[in-house]
C-alpha cells in the first residue's frame, strides 16, 4: 500500500496525475466477488477459441462449452410459437403477413396493446407490465392446485438473478455479530457467494448429502444455523430446487420439514425454482414451496415469509438472453414491500421483450388454438432429449473407475465427484491452483471440453467435482463423456 502511495506520489511530482480509482481504493466487496461459472477457465476457453480461429494446431478442433445453462447455445432451437409472437411484437407490420397463425397475432396484440404507445421500446412500470403480472398470478394459481395469487405480490425481473439480489438487498443489514447471515447449500450456484460477497453479508454453508443423492438434511442445518450464531445474526435460508448444480428434486416431506424448520428459527425463505419444468427422475415431482407452505396452513401459511422464483432461461425454454423473470412474495410486510418496489424502481424497468416472452411461458397456446399442437410437441421433445441426456450421463461416469455420479434427478447438470491421485493434488497445489480446477484446466488444454470446477460451487473438504451441462446434443453428448473419461483415466496414470 505505501509502496503504491509512493508511486502515486513521484507521479504526481512528474506531472502525472494519479489514477482515482485504483485496486487499492476501489470498492473491496467488489475486489471479494468469484463467479467460477464465468471464471479463469471460461477465459483460458475463449482464448483457446481465439487460437483455433488463427489455425494454432490443437488436439482437438472445437472447444466445447459444457461450463454453463446456455441451452440454445448449445444448440437448442427456440419454441416456434414464443419467437412468432416476439417477432409480431417487435414489428407490428408482420401482423398483415398469413405466415402466422391467428392466435399468433392476437396474443401479440394483446401484449402491445398493454405495452405503453403500443411498442416494445417504451418503459413499463418498475414492477412490470399489469397485464403479464395477472397472467403469471393465472399460471401460479394453475400450476399451484388453485391456490391464488396477488398480482400485485409479483414483481417481473431481469431473470431470476436479479430479483434474488434484489431481494437479498432488502435482507442484509447489521454490523459486527449483528451482521445478517445467509444460509446457502454447499454446492451452491455462485450466483449466492458473489452477491453475499458484494453486499458484504455473511455467507453460512450447508452441505447437501452427496451419500443420499444431494438430499437436505435438517439436522445440517441446525449445525450450520448454531455455529453462526456465535459470528452473526441468520434471517435468511435459501434453497434452490431443482438443484444447480446437484440435479437432486427435493421430496414434499422434505419442503415441509424445511418450512418448519424456518418458522421456528424466524428465518426468511427464498426459493430458486427456476428449473422447475426439468424434472426426469421416475417418482421425482416438482413441488412449489408457495403451495407446500399454503396447504400446511396456519400459522405456516399465514406467517411464514417467502420469496419464489422463476425464469424463462431454464425449462424448456432455454431463453436465456431475453432475460425475462419474476419474483412472487408471500407474507412480505406491506411497508417492506413499497421498499421493495421503491428499490426496483431505480433500475427503471426489466426488459420490455423478457416481459413479453415471459407471458408466453405462463400462457402457452390453449388446446383449441391453432399453435397448440405444434408448442406442445416442440415442448415435449426438448424434455424428453433431456431426461435422455440425464440417464446417459449418469450412466457413462458410473462406468468409468474413479467417477461417481449421482442421478441427475432435474435441472440441465451432473455434478460427478472425481477421485485424483495424490500426485495431482500435490502438482496443483505446486501450482497455487485448486486440484479440481487443475484437473480441468489439464481437460480444457487436452480435449477442448470446458467445464466448472466443483471448488467454484463449494464441496467437502478432501472431495472433488465439476460441474457439466447435459444440453449438447446427445451424440454429440455422447462423444464428450467418453472423452471425459478417457482423460480421466490417462490424467489418473500419469500422475500415480
Amino acid at each position: 500500500m505505501a509502496s503504491r502511495a509512493n508511486d502515486q506520489s513521484q507521479a504526481s511530482r512528474n506531472g502525472l496525475k494519479g489514477k482515482v480509482l485504483t485496486l487499492d481504493t476501489m470498492n473491496p466487496c467488489v475486489r471479494r466477488v468469484e463467479y467460477a461459472v464465468r471464471g479463469p477457465i471460461v477465459h483460458r476457453a475463449l482464448e483457446l477459441e481465439q487460437e483455433l480461429r488463427q489455425g494454432v494446431k490443437k488436439p482437438f478442433t472445437e472447444v466445447i462449452r459444457a461450463n454453463i445453462g446456455d441451452a440454445q447455445a448449445m444448440g437448442q432451437r427456440p419454441i416456434t410459437f414464443f419467437r412468432q409472437v416476439l417477432a409480431l411484437c417487435v414489428y407490428p407490420k408482420l401482423m398483415s403477413s398469413p405466415d402466422f397463425p391467428e392466435d399468433v397475432k392476437r396474443r401479440a396484440e394483446r401484449i402491445l396493446q398493454a405495452c405503453g404507445g403500443q411498442s416494445l421500446g417504451a418503459y413499463t412500470i418498475s414492477s412490470g407490465i399489469q397485464l403479464i403480472r395477472e397472467d403469471v398470478a393465472q399460471y401460479i394459481e394453475r400450476r399451484d392446485g388453485g391456490i391464488p395469487a396477488d398480482p400485485n405480490n409479483i414483481f417481473l425481473s431481469t431473470g431470476a438473478s436479479d430479483a434474488i439480489v434484489t431481494v437479498l438487498k432488502l435482507l442484509v443489514a447489521g454490523e459486527g455479530r449483528a451482521r445478517t447471515g445467509v444460509l446457502i447449500p454447499i454446492p451452491q450456484y455462485p450466483l449466492y457467494s458473489a452477491a453475499l460477497a458484494e453486499l458484504d453479508a455473511m455467507q453460512v454453508d450447508y452441505y447437501l448429502d452427496e451419500e443420499r443423492a444431494w438430499s437436505l438434511d435438517i439436522a445440517e442445518l441446525r449445525r450450520a444455523l448454531c455455529q453462526a450464531r456465535d459470528r452473526c445474526c441468520p434471517r435468511v435460508l435459501c434453497v434452490i430446487n431443482p438443484g444447480n448444480p446437484t440435479g437432486q428434486v427435493q421430496t414434499r416431506e422434505c419442503i415441509e420439514a424445511v418450512i418448519r424448520f424456518a418458522f421456528e428459527e424466524g428465518l426468511f425463505l427464498m426459493a430458486d425454482e427456476v428449473y422447475q419444468d426439468n424434472v426426469y427422475a421416475e417418482g421425482s415431482q416438482f413441488h412449489s414451496f408457495k403451495k407446500v407452505l399454503t396447504e400446511m396452513g396456519p400459522p405456516y401459511a399465514t406467517q411464514q415469509e417467502l420469496a419464489s422464483f422463476h425464469s424463462v432461461s431454464k425449462g424448456y425454454m432455454g431463453e436465456c438472453g431475453f432475460r425475462g423473470g419474476y419474483v412472487e412474495v408471500v407474507n412480505m410486510d406491506a411497508e417492506v414491500q413499497k421498499q421493495m418496489a421503491k428499490l426496483m424502481s431505480v433500475r427503471l424497468c426489466p426488459p420490455v421483450p423478457g416481459q413479453a416472452l415471459l407471458d408466453m411461458v405462463v400462457s402457452p397456446p390453449a388446446p383449441s388454438e391453432p399453435s397448440f399442437k405444434q408448442f406442445q410437441a416442440e415442448r415435449q421433445e426438448v424434455l424428453a432429449e433431456l431426461a435422455a441426456k440425464a440417464k446417459l450421463t449418469e450412466q457413462v461416469f458410473n462406468e468409468a473407475p474413479g467417477i461417481r455420479c449421482n442421478p441427475v434427478q432435474g435441472a440441465m447438470y451432473s455434478f460427478p465427484r472425481v477421485q485424483l491421485p495424490p500426485r495431482a493434488v500435490q502438482r496443483a497445489q505446486e501450482l497455487g491452483l485448486a486440484p479440481d480446477m487443475f484437473f480441468c484446466l489439464c481437460l480444457l488444454e487436452e480435449t477442448g471440453i470446458c467445464v466448472v470446477p466443483g471448488s467454484g460451487f463449494g464441496q467437502q473438504e478432501g472431495t472433488y467435482h465439476f460441474r457439466m451441462t447435459i444440453l449438447p446434443p446427445i451424440e454429440k453428448l455422447r462423444l464428450l463423456l467418453e472423452k471425459l473419461r478417457h482423460f480421466h483415466a490417462k490424467f489418473t496414470k500419469e500422475y500415480s
